[in-house]
């Protein structure tokens, strides 16, 4: 987890998350902005000893954006959509990457060595370092429309289909979760298991969630 004194900040991933991350403003001025020329980050993780080289090509209105290497990063950590990244600055252009899966926790990697090694293999395809190169813990393999009802958002809860408790996405034992709209701003929100009913519900920021998306 991200050390209070060294700044940090979460990126959920959308669709077309390969082609390139956007840092947010806030922290770009902060921390980046006037404190060095470089255009060059170095991305790290507990996954593996190497060390990824991105490259800072491109703006927003909502920050800059990483794109030259992304993708070989997202594609060794099997990175999907549904994931969330924290980003730890440790100096220096090192970024610290800790990715964690749709359900809140930290994915686990099987055979971390075995990253570099395909990385390092110039004939390796994409398919083959998704693979194995990582294994995540969870995957993204989930969906269903849910109606906003007066009821639910009185309560403060929505409960997710019985069909739901098949899913890899969802595990009891991560009790948060993170709500994302289509710009990519997030809310945090409680997800609880009803064992007498037998399903999966969220609370304590559904309604939040869905009366700042009106």
């Amino acid at each position: 987890m991200a050390n209070p004194h060294e700044p940090h900040f979460f990126k959920p991933l959308l669709p077309g998350f390969h082609s390139g991350v956007t840092i947010p403003l806030a922290f770009f001025s902060k921390h980046i902005e006037g404190k060095t020329n470089q255009k060059t980050w170095k991305l790290r993780s507990d996954a593996s000893d190497q060390t990824w080289e991105v490259i800072q090509e491109g703006r927003t209105l909502e920050g800059r954006i990483l794109t030259g290497g992304w993708k070989n990063f997202t594609t060794a950590h099997d990175l999907q959509i549904g994931d969330l990244v924290i980003f730890k600055h440790e100096g220096d252009m090192v970024f610290h990457v800790t990715p964690f899966g749709p359900s809140c926790c930290e994915i686990q990697y099987t055979h971390p060595h075995i990253i570099k090694e395909e990385a390092d293999a110039g004939d390796a395809d994409d398919n083959e370092i998704r693979g194995t190169g990582a294994m995540s813990s969870f995957s993204f393999d989930y969906c269903f429309l849910a109606e906003v009802t007066a009821s639910n958002l009185k309560a403060d809860k929505l409960y997710l289909p019985k069909r739901a408790t098949s899913s890899t996405a969802l595990n009891k034992q991560c009790q948060e979760m993170i709500l994302v709209n289509k710009e990519g701003n997030s809310w945090t929100a409680n997800l609880r298991f009803s064992e007498s009913g037998g399903m999966y519900y969220i609370t304590r920021g559904w309604g939040k969630f869905c009366r700042d998306n009106k």
